[in-house]
């Protein structure tokens, strides 16, 4: 009983993390990868046929088979991340005129978001 409850647990919480995720891929203050991973993690411990579906898809999969095999994330996908975060943030600021708050807010997360991420850069 507690193996099935534990088994289904991690599939919700797998299908979760992939909803975050795919979330991720629209607004850039949720971050997709660590999303992606989590669910593989899930997966991994819980179903293997969502745990292959995962590894196997055509958009993610084969970032996911990268950090499964080596832990790392190769840096053309950082950089990629990082262009598409900077022009979000920027197409986000410029569609908020007049609204300063707001700009100043989202700069300021643009900002905060950019030093996590060379911060990370560093740390490999």
């Amino acid at each position: 009983m507690r193996n099935h409850l534990k088994k289904y647990l991690l599939i919700t919480f797998g299908s979760l993390f992939i909803i975050l995720g795919i979330i991720g891929v629209i607004l850039p203050i949720l971050p997709t990868t660590p999303f992606l991973i989590s669910a593989l993690a899930c997966f991994s411990k819980s179903s293997p046929r969502f745990h292959q579906l995962l590894l196997n898809n055509r958009w993610f999969g084969t970032t996911l088979q990268q950090w499964e095999d080596s832990r790392t994330i190769e840096h053309s996908s950082k950089v990629k991340a990082m262009i598409l975060i900077t022009l979000t943030f920027a197409i986000s600021i410029a569609i908020l005129q007049e609204r300063l708050h707001l700009q100043l807010g989202l700069l300021t997360l643009a900002v905060y978001i950019t030093c996590f991420y060379l911060a990370s850069q560093r740390r490999q």
